[in-house]
């Protein structure tokens, strides 16, 4: 198979001359659209007769080679690319598909030691809260509401940010825990 221009379309052509249509070869559309922007412009240079070391040559030529490449991947054959500015005509064999095994395993959850950690994090932040609404409810209730709201409000941004975070979201998440529950345990602290 050839990836050649005939005027501005862009042509495959196959082993025998007889050129091939992209649709009968399940081309995806958008790589046909492509190839046929890619042939205007390769025209649009020919009738200017731009000259070849010119910096829009070898960009041009350097689009064909890609295109070439992402047919070859498609067609899962070695396509031969005729340069239509300089003459050379370059084989660009298809990528090997990566097996899927190559990939690695996703990591299983450690669920005992992150909900441990988030255990250890909720008692840590309840009792800091608690501490402090306790002490400042000796001097007023307003106060220790306005604590409580100054601590949640400084303490959001950072869990937020942290939810998604592989090793941090449990410590998010029991941060969130002890903040919710030291807004409840603060309804028997006010009573």
């Amino acid at each position: 198979m050839e990836l050649r221009t005939n005027g501005e379309r862009a042509e495959l052509v196959g082993p025998d001359d007889r050129v091939i249509d992209p649709a009968v070869l399940d081309v995806p559309a958008e790589l046909t659209t492509a190839l046929d922007e890619w042939a205007q412009v390769v025209a649009a240079m020919q009738r200017a007769d731009a000259p070849e070391d010119a910096s829009a040559a070898v960009l041009v030529s350097r689009r064909g080679m890609q295109l070439a490449d992402r047919l070859s991947a498609v067609l899962e054959t070695t396509v031969s690319y005729h340069d239509p500015l300089t003459g050379e005509v370059l084989f660009v064999d298809a990528a090997p598909p990566s097996p899927a095994s190559a990939l690695p395993a996703p990591e299983p959850t450690p669920w005992l030691t992150g909900l441990t950690v988030s255990a250890l994090m909720a008692v840590v932040t309840i009792t800091a809260v608690l501490t402090l609404a306790i002490t400042l409810n000796e001097t007023s209730g307003l106060l220790a509401i306005g604590a409580n709201i100054v601590v949640t409000a400084g303490l959001a941004p950072s869990v937020w940010l942290a939810r998604r975070v592989l090793i941090w979201r449990w410590v998010a998440f029991g941060v969130a825990s002890g903040l919710a529950l030291g807004w409840i345990a603060l309804i028997f602290v006010l009573l």
